[in-house]
């Protein structure tokens, strides 16, 4: 029985076209009333009919309209300028070149419409003998002139941006015409055409929907996808060539892309040509095609892919990794032209076997897709987490493609795959870390219970498997051979460390630039701020970020963020506002760090910049609390340069720490009235203006009442740092505010003031006074520091 689906295209049209021909309308073969009322019914409409001329109804697309109604503009400039009306010739001037951006964006192509251009070259030359024309502009209202004159400029300031295309259409006037007609009859051509196919859509479902025997038992009525599949599956596989599935394969690689045709079927008719293919290169070239068809079912770059055929299409490429290790003679090749007919070598076939394909480009655009569906999703619903499961799955994937590329001595490769596999751990701490490798063991637990399951019951799953697989069993079948489950190491360092180093070894610059930016990230997580500012200073990476693509610039920025961070935790506040100033310097700091997409009043965005902005934006999950870099930013401005704004109190040239604070400050001090504090910024400028009389006290309260504090693990650290931190500062900004007032400072009075030890006020007087911050000496018999007068 020969099936419809290894036969061309034009047989099964001329099927359809029958089945249509014969349609009759049901009562009227039969006669009597029936027959009447059809024959009355269809002459009013043939009445009916007569009024519109028997004009077929044609849907028109938006395009069509777009360009109907330029065309309608067009002729209204025409009217115009018989009447010498400047006004309505600058109104539809404006509206034309509104109606021709929103062509260019429903057509997506840069060549601009011939109409426009036809239309610019008539109102130039209007324009020129306008203007020649001296005696009419003097008796032209004033409203008139001045349209005159706006479009003087207007005109020539357009039409500069397509001076190539109007030389073109006044060299040859009458050629463009011509083309015009073309097109508009090429169109009209496949107006008809669509129309034809929808007819036809229409009569098939009609046909689907009709039951089949009435005086019989009910049956479910198949649709005619299905009647094609059961048609295939007839077919003895036994029959099949390696030539008609090669030649079926080229028949629906060739319709891919092209308009009309449905993805999701071309994967089922790539999945039964898995089935029947006769040689193993071949189905691994088959199955290469399998995972191409499935990227294409998600065409649209704002929009993910679907997560069930993202799993499959993981699945896919996994089947693709045994294949290559249970046929290790079979390359896959993507450099070269492969020869037609080297899938037609079978499996004893011992020389090398070249099939065109490229695992790593696979796995990319799937770890793509996967980054692409969490920006997407909204990460406060379950199915935001839910997608987070599918990680593990991945880093299974990454991981076996990785193997097989050191195996074939690809090292390059193996290092992009590493630093993808880097990308998905550099964020995770330890206890993140070890919840994933958790998630991971478990994933694996329930698919072995589910085998021996299905060990147990192997008659009635063979049973079930008879219906719900359709087609015959796999003619080369491929065991599993590549492993199911990801080896995480007990520490993520350890991972880190072993990707880490295959990077530096073959990694290109980019990638080894990307995978110090993650290293950095990571020490600084980890509260080892020292190694992760060695490896950015050794690396030289801050002097050459600028020359980088946008998302290493991004990495970069996320990276200096979390050393900030690392070291505000350790206490070294000069290091952690050096890390955050130039983050906070523009004031984008959403955008700098892709956690979203700021509006600005000085700065408009086009549409095509807002859709990249947000095709670079951070998942969630990665995201750097906001409020908590704020808090250590302001913080940190406020330790430095409230004793820095007392000692250079008098200097008119005084230096400046952070211009972001003072510039904060400044509009704090000019409010009249100052309430109670709400945001991070008024948490610090009340701390500010506490510190800066001397109240320590206050200003550790109000800082300690900022609520992002819960979020660092060791929060009574941190807090005690920061009281220790004010109380150091108050008393430098004490002394340098009050010093030159007293002649003599009792030690025990600073003490008890600032509620330090003996030892630690020591310390601090001593370091000004080395640094000339304080002209005092210590009178150890007193206990005293006394100051000098210095002019």
């Amino acid at each position: 029985m020969a099936s419809r689906f290894w036969t061309q295209h034009s047989d099964s049209e001329t099927e359809e076209e029958s089945e249509v021909e014969d349609e009759v309308p049901v009562g009227v073969q039969d006669g009597g009333a029936t027959a009447e009322a059809a024959s009355k019914y269809l002459t009013q409409a043939a009445s009916d009919s007569d009024d519109s001329d028997d004009q077929r109804r044609i849907v028109r697309s938006a395009k069509d309209k777009r360009f109907e109604e330029m065309g309608n503009t067009v002729d209204q400039i025409k009217n115009s300028m018989k009447i010498n009306d400047w006004v309505s010739i600058q109104e539809n001037f404006e509206k034309l070149n509104k109606q021709l951006e929103k062509v260019i964006r429903i057509t997506e192509s840069e060549v601009v419409p011939r109409l426009y251009i036809k239309a610019l070259a008539i109102l130039e030359d209007f324009l020129v003998q306008a203007l020649a024309n001296k005696e009419a502009r003097k008796k032209m209202s004033s409203s008139n002139a001045k349209s005159l004159n706006y479009m003087k400029q207007k005109l020539k300031k357009n039409n500069k941006l397509y001076e190539t295309d109007i030389e073109k259409f006044r060299a040859s006037p009458e050629s463009e015409v011509e083309d015009d007609k073309l097109d508009e009859e090429d169109e009209m051509e496949s107006e008809i055409d669509d129309s034809d196919e929808e007819i036809s859509d229409s009569e098939d479902e009609e046909d689907e929907e009709e039951p089949g025997d009435q005086d019989g038992a009910w049956e479910t009525q198949k649709t005619k996808k299905d009647r094609l599949m059961d048609k295939q599956f007839l077919k003895d596989p036994s029959e099949i060539t390696w030539d008609m599935v090669n030649k079926k394969l080229k028949e629906i690689t060739a319709a891919r892309g092209r308009k009309g045709t449905d993805r999701s079927e071309q994967v089922e008719q790539l999945t039964y040509l898995l089935r029947v293919a006769k040689t193993p290169a071949q189905k691994l070239e088959v199955m290469v095609h399998v995972v191409s068809a499935q990227f294409d079912v998600n065409l649209s770059l704002s929009a993910h892919m679907p997560i069930p055929v993202w799993k499959k299409c993981v699945q896919n490429v996994l089947v693709i990794l045994d294949m290559l290790a249970q046929y290790p003679n079979i390359i896959l090749d993507e450099s070269g032209e492969v020869d037609e007919n080297e899938t037609q070598k079978g499996a004893d076939y011992e020389g090398h076997i070249h099939v065109w394909g490229n695992v790593v480009a696979f796995l990319e655009r799937i770890d793509d897709e996967l980054f692409k569906s969490l920006q997407c999703i909204d990460p406060h619903t379950k199915d935001y987490v839910e997608r987070l499961r599918d990680e593990p799955l991945f880093m299974v994937l990454a991981q076996n493609v990785q193997e097989y590329m050191e195996r074939i001595r690809d090292m390059k490769a193996a290092a992009r795959i590493a630093l993808r596999r880097v990308e998905h751990v550099y964020y995770k701490p330890q206890q993140v870390y070890q919840a994933m490798k958790k998630l991971a063991e478990l994933q694996i637990r329930p698919e072995s219970a589910d085998i021996d399951e299905a060990d147990k019951e192997d008659e009635e799953g063979k049973s079930e498997l008879k219906v719900v697989s359709k087609g015959p069993p796999p003619f080369v079948p491929t065991p599993e051979i590549v492993s199911r489950r990801s080896t995480f190491p007990d520490l993520s360092r350890t991972l880190m460390n072993q990707l880490l180093s295959l990077i530096y070894k073959k990694g290109d610059e980019r990638t080894k630039a990307r995978a110090m930016l993650c290293d950095i990230y990571h020490h600084a997580i980890s509260e080892d701020f020292h190694t992760a500012r060695d490896l950015l200073l050794m690396s030289h990476l801050q002097d050459n970020i600028q020359h980088m693509d946008i998302s290493t610039q991004i990495l970069f920025n996320r990276a200096m963020a979390q050393l900030g961070l690392c070291a505000f935790r350790s206490s070294l506040i000069t290091e952690a506002h050096g890390c955050l100033s130039e983050i906070y310097a523009g004031g984008r700091i959403k955008e700098l760090l892709a956690q979203g997409v700021s509006q600005s009043r000085y700065h408009e965005k086009t549409p095509e910049q807002e859709k990249l902005e947000r095709r670079r934006q951070m998942p969630f999950h990665m995201h750097i609390n906001l409020e908590l870099l704020e808090s250590v930013h302001l913080i940190c401005a406020m330790l430095l340069e409230v004793p820095n704004m007392a000692a250079n109190a008098h200097d008119v040239k005084r230096k400046v720490i952070s211009k972001t604070f003072r510039r904060l400050l400044d509009i704090n001090e000019r409010q009249t009235f100052t309430g109670p504090p709400e945001n991070v910024r008024d948490h610090v400028m009340a701390a500010t203006r506490a510190l800066s009389k001397g109240d320590w006290g206050k200003a550790v309260e109000v800082i300690q009442g900022l609520d992002v504090w819960k979020l660092l693990p060791k929060k009574d650290h941190v807090l005690e740092m920061l009281k220790c931190k004010i109380q150091e500062e108050a008393l430098r900004t004490y002394l340098f505010t009050y010093s030159s007032n007293y002649d003599a400072l009792s030690l025990d009075q600073l003490m008890s003031m600032f509620d330090l030890s003996e030892a630690h006020v020591h310390s601090i007087i001593s370091k000004m006074m080395i640094a000339e911050e304080l002209h005092a000496s210590w009178d150890q018999p007193s206990r005293c520091i006394v100051t000098h007068n210095v002019e």
